[in-house]
């Protein structure tokens, strides 16, 4: 089993700046991709980003350009750094751990951008 619990996020005005963090227990492995999923009301979970023990990052088209993701494998912590906030931002931000088909999710926490 997996464990990830979520810190940061909050309200924040647009064009501000929020850090998420995730901090992971258990049976992480650096074989795990960690990542970052969010929700708005009335919408499907979306893939924020992610990233690899290796390094190499994804973003999901909405988030590229402002979010970036960074791992500390020394703390087994991923950060999501969200930059130039909008109010379609808003959501509950969901930490993920994946290997093979298994996966792993954080509490969530809320991420609200006002306008």
């Amino acid at each position: 089993q997996v464990q990830l619990v979520q810190s940061g996020g909050g309200l924040v005005q647009a064009g501000g700046s929020l850090r998420l963090s995730c901090a992971a227990s258990g049976s992480i492995s650096s074989s795990h991709v960690m990542g970052w999923y969010r929700q708005a009301p009335g919408k499907q979970r979306e893939m924020v980003a992610a990233i690899t023990n290796g390094g190499t990052t994804m973003y999901g088209d909405s988030v590229k350009g402002r979010f970036t993701i960074s791992r500390d494998g020394a703390k087994n912590t991923v950060y999501l750094q969200m930059s130039g906030l909008k109010p379609e931002d808003t959501a509950v931000y969901y930490c993920n751990a994946r290997l093979g088909g298994i996966m792993y999710w954080g509490q969530g926490t809320q991420v609200t951008v006002s306008s």
